[in-house]
């Protein structure tokens, strides 16, 4: 393997480690505001559009480079 090879691998660690902490974070973040309000429309888009981006992250961070 060459040296470039594996500073990339390097690198792709650590995003995977990054993006994990930030799902962890997140759903940490929900759960301690309680209980979610399923009624509240606008807190549930705010909510999905906000693990929409988390997945999206999380997708980029573990699909191979080409």
């Amino acid at each position: 393997m060459a040296a470039e090879e594996i500073q990339q691998d390097v690198v792709r660690a650590a995003a995977q480690a990054v993006v994990i902490e930030e799902v962890r974070a997140y759903v940490e973040q929900i759960h301690s505001r309680g209980r979610v309000d399923f009624t509240d429309t606008g807190r549930m888009v705010g909510h999905l559009m906000s693990a929409e981006v988390l997945l999206m992250n999380v997708a980029e961070a573990f699909t191979p480079a080409n």
